[in-house]
């Protein structure tokens, strides 16, 4: 039996997997990553490039249900679950839907905040200390209404972030709109998040990868793994061109892939694909001064030095690869309705990508019982930006044996049964 050529495989290259990848190669391990595509082409590309210790609320929230239901046969819902025959769906919505209720949302706060805050701090010292260009910068992020009634119940359930360390500050519409000249007149008002950040995501994963390689790491493209299993000591992974890899441990970061390459190890991931849209511009003259999140239509805005984009939306439809007219129109026309200049003067692209959802809206980190040097980075949802660099730090300290940097606990695959 051949010796292991790598000390650690990493399968999957979007910002997961290459912040796990730099994180193992600083510590010392010898690392090698594997990606199907391209680095960071996928769930990893188009995203809005926010850093949110804002989103901490889950998104099973109460009322959700009813809401994803009046929304069902809409289109452009924000929150749209396609009917069709899928048991994984209907099973992963059911245990979705029994986390709606008060105290069930009050109670996982905590595990994600944790997350996020410590990932904002640890990424902040990463631009610094390695020198990244990637647009990253900390001026905050509105959630802005034009609906009052709504704008009060916002306040009233973001409240809670102040118990967990995120500020929030409440701006009434005269403040609002004169702090962001971009907004159109008829604002109620806004939540501020000044801890709140933003990047460009493809610099951010470009720049991870080469640090990755200064200190070690190997990372393949074109490597679409189509087997993993465990011989003797080691971990093989086979590819559909027929290459293979061996190692002592893998770590598997494959996004919205994970549960089907998982299911072939016995692992039941409860990981469905959530499919988000986004479209990119030219910069207008009048963009936003910082990221907007506008509350009303489910709709984020982000602009960077030399770019502008809106994104956003929730779709259940299992891995459709349709880039639907009527999701991308919604995200113009909700722009529209509350921005100077909604759109750039030219688009630059119309893009998809599918989100790995938990039904309990964490990641899933850590080691797997009873498979000897398996690791998994798994299910951020939303939230892999915001969540990669606290993500790769704890992955090295558990598979190095370091003191954890957060408790690894709430994150463990053995929560699920």
């Amino acid at each position: 039996m051949p010796e292991p050529r790598d000390e650690l495989l990493v399968i999957g290259g979007g910002v997961i997997g290459l912040a796990c990848a730099q994180a193992l190669s600083a510590a010392g391990r010898s690392v090698r990553l594997l990606e199907r595509d391209r680095i960071g082409a996928a769930t990893s590309h188009g995203n809005c490039g926010t850093l949110t210790p804002s989103h901490a609320l889950p998104l099973a929230a109460p009322g959700m249900v009813a809401k994803a239901l009046g929304w069902m046969l809409k289109p452009d819902a924000p929150f749209l679950v396609r009917p069709r025959f899928d048991p994984a769906l209907w099973a992963w919505l059911l245990r979705f839907a029994g986390r709606c209720d008060e105290r069930t949302f009050r109670a996982a706060i905590a595990p994600k905040a944790a997350l996020l805050s410590a990932s904002q701090a640890l990424l902040d010292a990463l631009v610094r200390s390695r020198g990244l260009d990637c647009g990253h910068r900390r001026d905050g992020l509105l959630y802005v209404w034009r609906d009052a009634a709504a704008f009060e119940a916002g306040c009233r359930s973001h409240a809670v972030l102040r118990e967990h360390g995120i500020a929030v500050d409440e701006w009434d519409g005269a403040r609002t709109e004169g702090e962001e000249p971009a907004l159109r007149e008829g604002v109620a008002g806004a939540l501020f998040f000044p801890d709140d950040g933003h990047l460009r995501p493809d610099r951010y994963t470009a720049e991870l990868a080469r640090i990755a390689v200064q200190d070690g790491a190997v990372i393949e493209e074109g490597a679409d793994i189509v087997e993993l299993v465990r011989d003797g000591d080691a971990w093989n992974a086979t590819a559909r061109d027929g290459r293979s890899w061996r190692a002592r441990e893998l770590l598997l970061a494959s996004g919205p892939w994970a549960a089907r390459m998982a299911r072939p190890l016995g692992l039941r991931l409860p990981i469905i694909p959530g499919k988000g849209y986004s479209i990119t511009y030219e910069r207008p003259t009048l963009a936003p001064r910082r990221p907007l999140v506008l509350r009303d239509h489910s709709v984020c805005v982000t602009a960077w030095d030399d770019g502008y984009r809106l994104g956003s939306t929730m779709e259940f439809a299992g891995y459709d690869e349709r880039l639907t007219g009527a999701r991308l129109d919604a995200l113009e026309r909700g722009a529209a309705a509350v921005l100077r200049e909604p759109t750039g003067p030219m688009k630059r692209e119309e893009w998809f990508g599918w989100r790995p959802m938990t039904w309990d809206d964490l990641p899933i980190l850590g080691a797997v019982p009873g498979q000897p040097g398996l690791w998994l980075a798994v299910g951020h949802g939303m939230m892999g930006m915001g969540m990669s660099a606290v993500t790769g730090r704890l992955l090295t300290d558990l598979v190095t044996g370091r003191p954890p940097v957060i408790d690894p606990t709430p994150y463990a695959i053995t929560r699920f049964g």
